[in-house]
Order: structure tokens, then sequence, then C-alpha cells
């Protein structure tokens, strides 16, 4: 796989200081799945080839050094609108990888950054609760902000169109997009699939979506299973009445859509809990939702 570095003018936009492998544990993308997630359901993967696209493994200045990320885009010189790819839990796999391949296929300049570079490697768990507890767990929402900004400045440096911006993220990833909607005042819409609403805050995680569900800067489209056993349907009702009584235009705009008897991860292809006439749709309104909405 290459690697690739581009040499546009970053110190205005992420300022890069040296890295050491002490502060960035992932220095590179691996392939395959998570010890986690394995085995792999090969009956449903989908795999989406890379012909016409330029494709492969990336470095992302940040304020401490660099992080690799997948990027996936048209080939040739484009003006691509961008979309920011967050991960789940198990990082920037297989299955994320082709989600950007996916969305560069559409016409996009999609990026998923290894979020947990400096705190460890999710390949190398084989049991979900210590994936969580030991790594998970230390990643700071305010570091995630920060290193998507870094991602947003590595694609306007290169010509993306950063004034159509969308992000997109699944479970972990799902939770990260809301908050981002409420970070970066430039991101035009987003998409979260199965996100967490609510939950106890910490020093790391201090904020929840539910609290920012008035706050928003882009409007969001939440996809939801009613059988997933890990968000309670209750809290998505929460979420779904605290952006109808938002005042502010994103959040109004905001919308949830919850799939009868579908588990969480039900876009998760590589997984069992795979549910293709959900994920299909949820994809379907994924698209119509970023070209209502400028991205």
């Amino acid at each position: 796989m290459s690697v690739e570095t581009d040499p546009g003018d970053f110190d205005s936009l992420v300022p890069a200081l040296p890295c050491s492998r002490r502060q960035f544990i992932v220095s590179a993308l691996g392939a395959g799945f998570a010890l986690a997630v394995q085995p792999v359901a090969a009956q449903t993967l989908i795999r989406t080839d890379s012909a016409g696209l330029t494709a492969g493994e990336i470095k992302v200045p940040t304020a401490d050094g660099e992080i690799p990320a997948y990027r996936a885009e048209p080939a040739g010189n484009g003006n691509w609108p961008v979309v920011l790819v967050v991960q789940e839990i198990f990082g920037v796999h297989d299955y994320i990888q082709d989600v950007c391949r996916r969305l560069a296929k559409l016409g996009y300049l999609a990026i998923a950054p290894e979020l947990y570079a400096r705190q460890g490697d999710p390949r190398q768990y084989a049991d979900v609760q210590e994936l969580l507890g030991k790594l998970v767990s230390k990643v700071p929402d305010a570091q995630v902000m920060t290193d998507l900004d870094a991602c947003v400045a590595w694609a306007k440096a290169r010509g993306g169109n950063v004034d159509r911006l969308g992000i997109t993220g699944f479970c972990w990833g799902g939770r990260i997009t809301w908050l981002y909607a409420a970070h970066n005042l430039q991101l035009k819409a987003g998409v979260a699939w199965y996100g967490r609403l609510v939950g106890q805050p910490g020093e790391l995680t201090p904020t929840n979506p539910l609290d920012l569900a008035g706050k928003l800067h882009a409007p969001v489209l939440g996809l939801y299973g009613a059988a997933d056993q890990s968000i309670p349907l209750a809290s998505v009702e929460q979420m779904h009445k605290a952006l109808a009584a938002a005042t502010n235009p994103a959040s109004k705009a905001s919308t949830i859509r919850v799939y009868e008897q579908a588990p969480h991860a039900f876009h998760a292809d590589y997984r069992p809990s795979y549910r293709k006439e959900a994920a299909e749709d949820g994809w379907r309104r994924l698209q119509a939702w970023f070209t209502q909405h400028g991205v």
C-alpha cells in the first residue's frame, strides 16, 4: 500500500510538529479486520474496487505529528466535495476503507483517519470489552475534533472542495458525527449511523449528542435500529424530541430514521448484524441527504 503525504502549505492550517513512536503508536493502516470482530461474514461482505479511483493510505499532519488515514477519490484533477468517514470502535479496517471507495465512486473525496493513532491499535484486541476499556475510553473528544479538522485542512490543501463538506460515521463514529456537526461551522451535513446519544459524561468525553441537539451547525440524519440492544429507543426518542424543540435551523432540519427489527451495526456487511434492506435504504438516504444539503 502506497503512502502519500502531500507537500501543501499546512503551517497556516494545522501546525505540524515532529512525531515520535511514543506519541503515535499506530503509524500505518493495516489490512483485514480487528480480532474482536472475527470471524467475518464473508457471504455478505461488499467489496468495492478502486477502478477509476485514486485510493490508499495517506499521512495527515496534525498539531503533534501525523496520523495515518485512508483516502479515496475519483482519479484525475477534480474539485471533489469532501466527506469525512469516521470509524467504528474497530478502527480504519477493510469495511471503513470500502465505504470510502463507495463514496469516491459517487464523486466524493472521502477520508477516514485512524483516530486512535496516539492511544493504540484496535486490531490487536480480541475482546470488545477490553478494546473499549483499554483503548476507546482513552480517546479524548477534543483530540478527535482537531484530527478531523486536520483532515479538512489536508483536503483543502490538495484541492478538495471543503465548501461542500460532509461527515458520516458508524457506531462510535456515529456519536462523533453528531459532535462534529456542533463543532465545525463549515460543515454542510452529517449522517450518523447508530451512534450513542446519551451516556455518563467523563473528563475525556464531557458532552453527549443529546446535550448538543439545539446547537448543530449542520443538519444531521440519524439512522438507528429498533432492535439495537446498545442504544435504547428511549434515547433515540429523546433526541428526536430535542431536535424538534430546537430553534436553530440546522437542528430543526435534522431528522432520525428508525428501522424496525434492525440491530446495532446493521450497515456493517462483514458482520452477522448486517441487514441488507435497512443498509441499502440508509445508503440511499445518505446520498439524498448530502445532495439536499449541498455536499
